[in-house]
Order: C-alpha cells, then structure tokens, then sequence
C-alpha cells in the first residue's frame, strides 16, 4: 500500500520510521532469500576478495526506491549506490546486504541492515535475518528487541570465559595486521568467532549469543544499525583507533569486558 509523503516540516515518531525500515528490510530479505544459493553475476570492488553481486545492487535498488517513495526528502547513504542528500534533516543508511561473501558462497549468514538517523545519531534501526526469520531492532528512545521481545545481552565480566566475535578486512596488508592482534587475544578468551557479517555480529552480541565483538575497518553501513541494537541493549559501544594500515573501527561488550577487551586490541 503506498505511503503518504511526511508533511514538510513534521517531526516523524521513531517507532514510525523503524516500522517503515523493518517493512522495507522484510520485503529485501525475502526477495534475496529467493536468490540465495543461485549462479549471480559476481563483479570485485576494493580487491580481488571484495565481491559485490547483482543481488547487492539490485536490493539497493529496490530500498532505496520503496524509501524515496515514502520519505522523498530523505537523504539516503548506500554501500552501492551514489549518496542521495535530502532536506528533511534525517537520512536512511542502508546495506542492502552484509555478507555477500557469505550468500555468494551459499552460507547462510547473512542479513539486510536499515538505520535512520538525524544529526544527533541513529533514531531507529533494523537487522534483518531472512534465512532465520529473525528482526532484531531499535530505535532511540525504546529497548532493543528480537522479533519484539526484549534482548538480554551476555553478562559475562571475565575475558578468559568471554566468546568473542570479530571480522577480517579484504586488503591483505589490514589482514596481516588484524591477525596479529587475534593472535595476540585468542589466548586470553573462550573463543573467537569470525562469521563474515558485521550487522549480524553486532545483533548477536546484543542478544547474548557473543560476549563482545570488536572489528577495525568497518563502514558506517555496516554498523549503523547493529550498534543502536547494542547501544539500546544496555552495552558499551566504543570507537577503535585506526592502527594502520587498518581503518579505525568499533568494539561492543559489557562496560567492565569492553575495558579489558579494549586494551588488548589496541595494544
């Protein structure tokens, strides 16, 4: 059904606009869960291991164009398409699908990310889960949820019983330099886990199945939702300095793990 466009100036409820990115992201997730496991035109972008697909443009296409249609004075950021600027004051960041690598190789973890938000940060944000049907959100003001029941995050203090999620950049010199620093944790936790989206990392650890996730290099699409989710969830969200030649990035745990988890990865 469409939308009426928002009158000009009007100030739109956040539980409105993440009812409108959980609309969007359920009608993306299932539209790539139809393709998933097929033969995609595959292109590379940064490197040779930075892949992109028809599916990820296409998806882009298709939110982007049920997002105009509905807020037309949004700006809207992509990973796959030119930014769009808006007057409104609020912009939609969208990954149409993190983890390509993941749906490229028919494994199913991967996800649709949507976030709003206005110059003060994210108002409302979706992680959308096709192959488990699951939606994890927030906005602002309200609690982070799991297909709209409250998230409990894990509240393990200790890093040596703390399972660790993380994730690897495409540029073989950041690879290098990332693996020097899991080399340099994986002694001290439980575990690391490296599963190959971020947004889906980021819901995860809002939801207790990781202790912590931390990753340099990642974009602000990647992000923009998962850490309202972990934000609205109760746990530290903290920006990593870049240590070249990797970008800077995000480390997410309980207050008193992300102090200890801090430390060692930016040693």
């Amino acid at each position: 059904m469409a939308r009426a466009p928002p009158a000009a100036g009007a100030v739109t409820p956040p539980d409105q606009l993440l009812a409108l990115a959980t609309e969007v992201a359920h009608e993306a997730g299932a539209r790539l869960r139809e393709v998933f496991g097929r033969a995609l035109e595959i292109s590379a972008k940064s490197t040779p291991t930075d892949l992109v697909s028809e599916a990820d443009v296409s998806t882009e296409r298709l939110i982007r164009a049920r997002l105009e249609a509905a807020r037309p004075g949004d700006a809207i950021m992509g990973e796959e398409g030119d930014d769009r600027a808006g007057t409104s004051g609020l912009r939609w960041v969208v990954d149409p699908l993190d983890g390509t690598v993941n749906f490229l190789f028919g494994i199913p973890q991967w996800c649709v990310s949507i976030a709003c938000e206005d110059a003060d940060g994210a108002l409302a944000g979706v992680v959308f889960d096709p192959m488990r049907a699951e939606t994890w959100a927030a906005t602002r003001a309200g609690a982070a949820t799991l297909d709209g029941a409250p998230l409990a995050p894990a509240r393990r203090t200790e890093l040596a019983t703390a399972l660790v999620a993380t994730g690897f950049g495409y540029d073989a010199a950041v690879r290098e330099s990332q693996a020097r620093v899991a080399a340099r944790l994986l002694p001290r936790v439980r575990d690391l886990r490296r599963l190959g989206a971020a947004a889906l990392d980021l819901a995860w650890t809002a939801g207790g199945r990781y202790d912590a996730y931390y990753e340099r290099g990642i974009k602000h699409w990647d992000v923009a939702a998962g850490a309202l989710i972990c934000e609205r969830a109760g746990l530290s969200v903290r920006e990593l300095p870049a240590a070249p030649p990797a970008d800077s990035g995000m480390l997410v745990a309980v207050p008193e793990l992300a102090e200890q988890l801090y430390a060692l990865v930016t040693d």
